[in-house]
């Protein structure tokens, strides 16, 4: 009796993510009172793909407790960059990582099979729609619903709602 022996690893496509912290945080706060849960995300995430890049982008205020956060991103596997915050003269304040984001999800994009972006900040419309367009990357993003822009949400191949399986 013979025995025929199958190989089930298929290969999972791969995929890159890009972390708008700062906006994750806030529109999470905003919406569901709880925070976003990136050990429950990275898992849902890597049972379907190989995560050939996942990068967060924060912003450095000195502060401990945020010193902390960003060193558990990085035991989960997030790649943490982080740029000061600066405080204006006239008291405005400046810390967004948009154009950096935009820079690495082009770079990484053209060689992966999607991008995942965690933000609902509609000014990464346009981004989506040039790697769709250009590299034929699709995009997925998550986003909390009434709090991510329109545009961005018709510019994803795919919008996710942040639910309570990926809040704490």
């Amino acid at each position: 009796m013979s025995q025929e022996i199958h190989s089930t690893t298929e290969k999972k496509p791969r995929v890159g993510i890009f972390v708008d912290v700062q906006n994750i945080y806030y529109t999470c706060r905003e919406s569901y009172r709880k925070n976003f849960d990136y050990n429950a995300f990275w898992a849902k995430i890597s049972h379907d793909y190989d995560i050939d890049c996942a990068i967060a982008y924060a912003i450095y205020r000195g502060d401990e407790k945020q010193s902390q956060f960003q060193n558990i991103l990085r035991a989960i596997g997030f790649e943490v960059k982080l740029k000061p915050f600066i405080q204006r003269k006239d008291g405005s304040a400046k810390g967004d990582w948009d154009v950096g984001i935009t820079i690495d999800m082009l770079e990484q994009g053209k060689n992966l099979d999607k991008v995942i972006l965690l933000s609902g900040d509609g000014d990464f419309a346009l981004l989506l729609g040039h790697l769709q367009h250009h590299y034929n990357v699709p995009c997925d993003v998550y986003g909390a619903d009434r709090l991510t822009a329109d545009v961005l949400k018709q510019s994803a191949a795919q919008f996710f709602c942040i639910d309570d399986s990926l809040l704490l």
